[in-house]
């Protein structure tokens, strides 16, 4: 069974995933045990003291700004997305950053090489598989919004592929006069002729959707057409979709997303859909989707997000072409269902639950919650050891394949259910990289594995798993000589003792000497694992010349499963930051750097990480990118998707836990910069089009420094959504600005 709608992928802050350069495929997430942690104190927050081994940093000092033209409501202007006011303060900042890092005769070095790569038709097409079909985005120099393509199997797995196009993103763009970016879509099996096409205009995450006939490769007439919203639409049958979107006023939680489901019927207007449930204003989101089993049978599943990591998840039974009241399914709210395989279905728990522990997957028969709304018997598929996690999984028509990670290091295991029970063997790939599932489908036998690590390119696996024969489908070229290069795995020592495993990637003849330009990258939240990857840009542009790459596998993460996310959730955050600072530490206390040579990296999430970093130990680094960042929380809740976040960072307005408020005001990087303190020179990046995280973080937080005489660089691309970006040329750009700036900073320093 496949889930058809709502991900809560969609809802992560996965800038750490776009920005951390790409190969051409996608980069994969990983999932240690948290040790028992001490309180931390407050005096261990906030700190401008030059470093030295001993450091210690300063108590926290509340920091009120009450000048006149530099409080907080004198930045609120800065929120207007579009206002002629925020947008000149944007343009002069842009002018400043460019006009100084184009200027450098690295740039051009650094933006050729990048586009090359982006562009270049020796990356890996990844691709879906459905009816002897295989079907990919491609984007290029010819194709810079990209293709939808597709192939035959046989033909996809030869040195000539022959490709037939579907959609041509570009000249529907140029026909239609749209600045469109292409963001998925959603085909009715088991034909897959009639598919959801979603838009989005520069990127956003808000997308129109239009039906599309892969066959006639025409725009279906009158066919099922939506405006611009965030929601989810899937496929009942060929003339019924099930619909969460901006249905007008009232229907869409604080956060954005939709309240309300509604089934659509073909030749309707979307205001005769019928509802069939709705959510609170508080909640997350509610989310219709469908699952399909494996005999081809759907059934409507809502999943009610109450917080980020609570949800509730109902059953709407379909009887002659009507929806039933809504069977609720009597799992923790802290747990994700997913597939079906063989009759059973699968469940992954973030709470203990019925003798079962968190980080377990589980399943039970879909046949005996069918019959009467109850859960009888529960089948353990997987228990991580403390050194271990989950790290996804998919179902081909005979076999589960499941990616679990040991210390961050990946490996593929095949399992089967008979007689009541779940059988594995572990498969046969690469290990001391990243091993992960890609496309699989439960009609057919063919599954996708990638691996890869730091320094060795990704390869694209077939596996079969009905005969076991697995085969090299396709392969990146070494786009940097990682001859003389070596990657290594560490374990700083946290605050509370803790163990923070960390990768480094360098020439392996390198001096110890403190002297070595070291990029330090990080996330920290929403259990999203940082794995090994190998990434062509960053090895071309940072590693060849002469720079450092260091991986800080944090607390907040899923490296370690539910445990290693959740010991820094809400006022336990500070955590996180110390075991990056720990990370720190150790490479310079290694004499790998020193704080002249040593800059940080993160985005989203991880730009919050690296604000507070510069915040609170500006001593450690010389060089700060806070990309798409969230910088104001005490406003988070307020814009755009943020208050979807509560769940990870806690409330800032809730009366009755005046200890979140609190706490998010002492680690907020826009609340707590100081016009005595010595700051790196920090480079925010940011989308005026992201419409997830606000640019006016990054905005308010710039004009503070400024307010403030601190230096720092700003570049705001008008286009882009979350990843910064809508096309490969300005992906190109972006890298070329961020490397300039790593190399003036950290290579440069004397």
């Amino acid at each position: 069974m496949t889930l058809k709608g709502f991900s809560k992928t969609a809802l992560l802050l996965t800038a750490s995933t776009a920005l951390i350069a790409c190969s051409g495929g996608e980069a994969e997430t990983t999932k240690t045990t948290v040790t028992d942690a001490a309180e931390l104190a407050a005096s261990d927050v906030g700190s401008d003291t030059l470093y030295k081994a001993d450091a210690k940093p300063r108590p926290y000092e509340m920091i009120e700004y009450t000048t006149a033209g530099q409080t907080d409501a004198d930045h609120l202007y800065l929120e207007e997305v579009l206002g002629e006011e925020a947008l000149g303060e944007v343009k002069a900042w842009n002018k400043t950053t460019l006009d100084r890092l184009k200027a450098d005769p690295r740039y051009d070095t650094f933006y050729n090489d990048a586009l090359e790569i982006l562009n270049s038709k020796d990356k890996i097409p990844y691709v879906s598989y459905r009816n002897d079909e295989v079907h990919n985005f491609w984007q290029d120099a010819t194709h810079v919004r990209g293709v939808w393509r597709k192939s035959t199997l046989d033909s996809y797995l030869s040195d000539e592929t022959e490709w037939e196009t579907v959609i041509d993103f570009d000249k529907l763009a140029k026909d239609e006069g749209k600045n469109w970016v292409y963001k998925g879509n959603s085909c009715l099996s088991p034909e897959n002729e009639l598919c959801i096409v979603n838009l989005s205009d520069g990127g956003k995450d808000a997308v129109i959707r239009r039906e599309f006939n892969t066959k006639t490769k025409t725009w279906v007439e009158d066919g099922f057409v939506t405006e611009e919203s965030k929601g989810t639409m899937s496929w009942v049958d060929a003339d019924t979709v099930v619909i969460g979107v901006d249905f007008g006023e009232g229907t869409l939680t604080d956060s954005g997303y939709p309240m309300v489901a509604k089934v659509w019927k073909r030749g309707t207007p979307l205001s005769e859909a019928v509802e069939i449930g709705r959510g609170e204003q508080a909640d997350v989101g509610y989310w219709p989707g469908v699952y399909e089993f494996t005999n081809g049978d759907r059934e409507i599943v809502v999943s009610r997000s109450t917080t980020f990591y609570d949800t509730e998840t109902f059953w709407f039974p379909m009887k002659d072409g009507k929806v039933g009241e809504p069977v609720k399914f009597p799992i923790p709210t802290m747990s994700n269902l997913g597939g079906e395989f063989k009759g059973q279905i699968l469940l992954t728990l973030n709470e203990d639950w019925r003798g079962f522990e968190t980080g377990d997957l589980v399943s039970f028969a879909w046949n005996d919650f069918n019959e009467n709304g109850e859960i009888e018997d529960i089948n353990l598929v997987y228990r991580p050891d403390a050194k271990s996690s989950m790290n996804g999984y998919g179902t081909t028509k005979s076999k589960l394949l499941l990616a679990t990670t040991t210390d961050v290091k990946g490996s593929v295991h095949e399992y089967d259910f008979t007689n009541g029970k779940w059988s594995s063997k572990k498969l046969d790939f690469p290990a001391n990289g990243s091993v992960s599932v890609g496309n699989t489908n439960d009609k057919e036998e063919v599954a996708f594995i990638s691996s890869e690590s730091f320094l060795t390119p990704d390869t694209l696996w077939t596996y079969n798993t009905e005969t076991g024969e697995k085969a090299k489908a396709k392969s990146l070229p070494s786009w940097f000589d990682a001859s003389n290069m070596v990657s290594e795995q560490f374990f700083a020592t946290s605050t509370d003792g803790t163990k923070i495993p960390y990768f480094v990637v360098r020439d392996k003849d390198i001096e110890m000497d403190g002297t070595n330009p070291t990029l330090l990258y990080g996330y920290g939240g929403f259990e999203i694992s940082l794995n090994p990857s190998y990434s062509a840009t960053r090895g071309k542009l940072w590693l060849e010349n002469g720079g450092v790459y260091v991986l800080a596998n944090i607390r907040g993460g899923g490296e370690y499963g539910p445990k290693w996310h959740q010991a820094g959730l809400k006022t336990e955050r500070q955590k996180i930051y110390d075991d990056f600072i720990s990370v720190a530490e150790d490479l310079i206390a290694k004499d790998i750097t020193s704080p002249d040579h040593l800059g940080i990296e993160g985005g989203s999430n991880g730009g919050l990480l690296t604000g507070v970093m510069y915040t609170q130990r500006p001593d450690l680094f010389n060089a700060a990118i806070v990309a798409v960042p969230l910088l104001d929380m005490l406003r988070f809740n307020k814009l755009l998707a943020g208050a979807s976040w509560m769940g990870e960072y806690g409330d800032p307005d809730d009366a009755e836990k005046p200890e979140e408020r609190e706490f998010l005001r002492r680690i907020s990087p826009y609340h707590n910069i100081r016009p005595d303190a010595d700051y790196p020179e920090v480079f925010f990046i940011t989308s005026t089009k992201d419409d997830r995280v606000h640019p006016a973080h990054a905005r308010k937080t710039a004009k503070r420094m400024e307010d403030q005489g601190h230096d720092f660089l700003y570049y705001e691309n008008i286009d882009g959504g979350h990843s910064a970006a809508a096309n490969l040329k300005e992906t190109a750009n972006r890298l070329a600005l961020q490397h300039v700036y790593l190399m003036q900073k950290l290579a440069d320093a004397e």
